[in-house]
């Protein structure tokens, strides 16, 4: 089965929703979904995903789904990982040392923005540091 007829649904869903700067292309085995839009329909994108895919075993997606505007500093965010842990490392890089974790789901408040990709988070267990923002969906 093809992985854009395998992911129709989510794929239509991103679509309907106006995922703004939504672009599907599969490459190597591989579906890359990417885009922009609201906590509340990344979230519900994610939960498509997993309807799909439980326990996102089949590695045959990648779902790259911002929603990075308009999120103030204080903000609460939810970790959104596929299944893992959330890494938090000491500077906005992957090159850099992992100082704690955010559990899948948790709520984390952010501290400071360093870029697009990268978020400054803080854990309720008083954890600090760099995460990647494409794991991170605003509270609404």
């Amino acid at each position: 089965m093809a992985l854009q007829e395998k992911y129709k649904e989510l794929v239509d869903a991103a679509t309907a929703a106006g995922v703004n700067d939504l672009n599907v292309r599969e490459q190597d085995g591989v579906l890359y979904i990417d885009g922009a839009t609201s906590g509340a329909v990344k979230q519900q994108l994610w939960d498509t995903y997993e309807r799909l895919d439980p326990n996102y075993a089949s590695g045959d997606l990648v779902m790259n789904i911002n929603s990075v505007a308009g999120v103030p500093e204080g903000a609460k965010l939810k970790v959104t990982t596929n299944s893992s842990n959330l890494n938090i490392r000491k500077g906005p890089s992957t090159n850099d040392d992992i100082v704690g974790k955010a559990a899948r789901h948790e709520v984390v408040t952010l501290v400071g923005k360093e870029n697009d990709q990268w978020w400054m988070i803080k854990t309720d267990a008083g954890e600090q540091g760099y995460s990647y923002t494409q794991y991170l969906t605003p509270v609404e």
